[in-house]
């Protein structure tokens, strides 16, 4: 079983071996959301399935979506049901990618692990990866797939909400990690809510600082040297991730895990939903 990376060569010999796999291409284009299907449509690995941010991932109407914010994530039961109408099922290996840096594919293994599935990996370095090793890659809009049983199990990856940061907000027991972009945190810029700006206390690390120019994320040691010296002590197990809507948050939860710092929390709502929050603090620089 593959639960965090799966390199492209461990992949090729999985998908030679004829071992259950479903793997999903979660490309998106956050200023252009039609894009990420076009990338896919373009060129792809054969067999995979593409994963759209808005449609699958997220859920702006429903009353028992699981977060607010600009991607509010569906509940896990709705979830559920989409993944196994793109052919997942219990026990089934998956593996996710994209080519945007892991922030998309990053989602759809944090979310199958809220869902109860181990068994999913992200493919380090995505499609550039797959085709830097001599992956085929094929054309078109991908194979329909045959519907699966995929059913709840017990969550494996912890949640948390708005009141549950007010509740924690400036207290040991919560270390907040923002994953924006430098300028976003210091509430220099900000192109895509309505406030800008962080939540008081928030240390900053930007999803991108955890992968090499290759696009493959750093050596383990590097990421918890790196992940040491931003907490300056702070407890790993007080960590809660967020950044601007519960998306570009993922790369960091995953390299702390991998890291061996233990698997983090999500605050999935984020920046977009905080900020949002009538009374909700707001610090800038």
């Amino acid at each position: 079983m593959y639960t965090t990376l799966i390199t492209a060569p461990q992949l090729q010999a999985l998908m030679s071996s004829g071992t259950p796999l479903c793997v999903f291409d979660c490309t998106h284009e956050l200023m252009n959301p039609d894009a990420g299907q076009a990338q896919f449509e373009s060129e792809h690995i054969p067999g995979s399935v593409h994963v759209h941010l808005d449609r699958h991932l997220s859920d702006k109407v429903a009353p028992d979506r699981a977060s607010g914010g600009r991607h509010p994530l569906p509940s896990r039961a709705t979830f559920a049901a989409r993944m196994g109408a793109l052919g997942l099922g219990n026990g089934v290996q998956a593996v996710v990618l994209d080519r945007q840096a892991i922030t998309t594919s990053g989602r759809l293994w944090w979310m199958l692990k809220w869902c109860g599935h181990e068994a999913v990996a992200v493919l380090d370095g995505g499609l550039a990866a797959w085709k830097a090793a001599g992956g085929a890659v094929q054309s078109g809009p991908g194979p329909t797939v045959a519907p699966a049983t995929f059913e709840l199990q017990d969550e494996r990856a912890s949640l948390v909400n708005t009141q549950d940061i007010t509740n924690a907000l400036g207290r040991p027991a919560m270390s907040l990690i923002d994953a924006r972009a430098g300028a976003r945190f210091r509430g220099e810029t900000e192109p895509l809510d309505p406030v800008a700006g962080h939540i008081p206390g928030a240390l900053n690390r930007p999803f991108a600082d955890n992968v090499q120019p290759d696009g493959r994320f750093k050596p383990a040691a590097q990421l918890r040297a790196e992940f040491e010296q931003l907490l300056a002590g702070r407890d790993p197990a007080t960590v809660v991730h967020h950044c601007g809507s519960g998306v570009s948050a993922v790369p960091n939860l995953l390299a702390m895990e991998m890291a061996g710092m233990g698997r983090t929390r999500l605050y999935a709502g984020s920046w977009s939903e905080w900020c949002n929050t009538p009374g909700a603090p707001i610090a800038q620089g």
